[in-house]
């Protein structure tokens, strides 16, 4: 249950809005207070600090967590097995793995909606069944190609149980379906219980992130956010040509970015953010909330490695030519 003192901004700013807008005192308490009896019935409380630090900074104090982006997509097909064993190989503490289904419902890792930028297919997988994506080569545009030729495209399950057996943390980024995610997921968590204290799911979708903890409660999870990603794409140009619509896309991103700060980890109960690192200065004027991780990730391309460290709870970077990355600290109580 909510505490009286707890965010009291938020509620003020929501009580001045709406008396703005209505210059009546009266529905902007009665908003203020509905939000607040919102919050208290259908948050998720956050889970214990010592769960959240095990999965984000699972090699202890003093040490560097390296977590490979898409696997580690720069050695080897993304998304794939291979890619897995050779992170895990080359001294990988964890992995960042795409979730997405086939048309027919199966699990897989695959970052994109189509089979096309990665494999020797073409199509969307909404539109193909896992035993035709089960036939593509995996590594067929990737620039070691021919050392992995023949790499597939492997169901959710296969991965993971690979990444228990060389002892990887997982990241899980979930790009969309939240009841067929949230159901898969809780599946494999009650089939492996080892990835309680070994995984953390992830989405910029906050809809995937609250039905996941909705159907299993005890699931660690994470916000991904980029600011401006409404309205621009992660080059910083417009997304749309229209003006009215990229003003109101920017407006709409400045509301996301508020609700980020205020409202959302707290509806969903999330152990952490996950920021892209060219917006370091973003987190310098705006540090997440108290009791939150914020935990950088590589922009755009599909081959950076993420390495975490914990260094006096400030985010820093090495030299712009190196992918390695660095998180804040666990703020207070994580």
């Amino acid at each position: 249950m909510l505490q009286l003192g707890d965010d009291v901004s938020l509620y003020s700013v929501v009580f001045v809005v709406v008396l703005l807008a209505t210059r009546s005192p009266v529905w902007s308490g009665v908003l203020a207070g509905c939000l607040y009896l919102f919050l208290a019935m259908f948050r998720f409380p956050q889970l214990p600090a010592s769960r959240a630090r095990q999965v984000l900074h699972p090699v202890g104090s003093g040490k560097v967590s390296v977590v490979a982006h898409r696997g580690g997509g720069h050695d080897a097909p993304e998304n794939t097995i291979a890619a897995i064993r050779l992170a895990s190989k080359n001294g990988a503490s964890g992995v960042e793995l795409d979730l997405e289904f086939s048309a027919d419902g199966v699990p897989i890792l695959m970052h994109d909606e189509s089979v096309d930028r990665t494999t020797n297919g073409s199509g969307l997988l909404s539109q193909i069944r896992y035993a035709d994506l089960s036939k593509l080569d995996a590594a067929a545009k990737h620039r070691l190609r021919d050392k992995f030729a023949g790499e597939k495209i492997p169901r959710l399950e296969q991965a993971v149980e690979e990444c228990i057996k060389l002892q990887l943390t997982i990241y899980f980024d979930v790009k969309g379906h939240p009841d067929e995610a949230a159901a898969a997921l809780s599946a494999l968590y009650k089939k492996h219980p080892v990835l309680y204290n070994t995984s953390i799911v992830c989405s910029f979708e906050p809809k995937v992130i609250y039905k996941m903890r909705h159907t299993n409660a005890q699931v660690l999870t994470a916000l991904t956010h980029r600011p401006w990603s409404l309205s621009r794409f992660g080059d910083g140009s417009p997304r749309y040509q229209s003006l009215w619509k990229q003003n109101w896309l920017t407006l709409m991103d400045i509301v996301l970015d508020w609700a980020h700060h205020h409202l959302l980890w707290k509806l969903c109960g999330i152990s952490a953010f996950l920021v892209q690192k060219n917006f370091v200065s973003h987190l310098s004027c705006h540090p997440p909330p108290q009791g939150l991780c914020a935990v950088l990730e590589p922009e755009g391309g599909g081959g950076d490695c993420l390495d975490r460290k914990q260094w006096r709870g400030e985010t820093t970077l090495p030299g712009a030519s190196e992918s390695r990355l660095h998180h804040r600290q666990p703020c207070g109580g994580l």
